[in-house]
């Protein structure tokens, strides 16, 4: 129902004044619809905000590079496994193999494990592109309006579009685990709004076991860790 309300005005390149588009979207998608979103609005340092202003800039579409063929093998089966796993939430073919090369791009450039992203979208808006949270948060990834004004172009509208939307959150969330020295528990917790408490880190890290990567060495270090952390976190 919201897509097609999202999308009836674009037919024949129509473009929606701001206004309409903001009264479309409250009538499509009712506030509270969303688990959470509910980043904090810090200052920045002049150099972290122009660095993440350039790690959302300049969003090119999304095609993997492989280093060889390996990897390549490793993301079809992904993508098969999850596209399973995906089609109760989007039916139609083309549309979830776009969604889930677009989520692998952008977690891939963030140094995250894709896997990982569609467990916080899953938690965040139930893989909803034009989900709003009762704080005004966006999207799949549940994106505060601030940072479209802090590190963006200003338009908060522009959360709706999917590769935008996935690489402010892929951007933030390696933002929260620079700034926490890599504890996933701690960034997850801020990246919701609720640093130091368990539920939000629970829920995404169990969530994220149903996308996870194919495991090689590599991915089951990074599970060891993030349980590690989730262990101690609970003492």
């Amino acid at each position: 129902m919201s897509v097609w309300c999202m999308t009836w005005w674009q037919r024949g390149g129509l473009r929606a004044p701001a206004w309409a588009l903001s009264c479309l979207l409250a009538a499509c998608v009712p506030l509270g619809s969303a688990w959470a979103g509910n980043q904090i609005e810090e200052p920045l340092a002049d150099s972290v905000r122009t660095a993440l202003s350039a790690a959302v800039a300049q969003v090119a579409p999304p095609a993997p590079v492989f280093a060889n063929e390996a990897q390549r093998q490793i993301f079809d089966r992904w993508v098969l496994a999850s596209d399973d796993r995906l089609v109760k939430r989007k039916p139609e073919q083309l549309v979830r193999r776009e969604f889930l090369q677009t989520v692998w791009y952008e977690a891939k450039r963030a140094g995250l494990d894709p896997g990982l992203v569609m467990g916080l979208i899953e938690v965040e808006s139930g893989f909803r592109k034009y989900a709003i949270s009762s704080v005004g948060a966006r999207g799949y990834m549940q994106i505060m309006p601030f940072w479209s004004r802090s590190i963006g172009e200003g338009e908060a509208s522009s959360l709706f579009h999917m590769q935008t939307n996935i690489r402010f959150g892929c951007v933030i969330l390696r933002h929260y685990l620079d700034r926490e020295r890599g504890d996933l528990f701690l960034a997850l917790g801020r990246y919701n709004g609720s640093r130091g408490r368990a539920e939000y880190p629970n829920a995404v890290t169990a969530a994220w076991r149903k996308w996870k990567l194919p495991e090689g060495p590599a991915q089951m270090a990074d599970a060891g860790t993030v349980a590690k952390g989730l262990s101690l976190q609970g003492r």
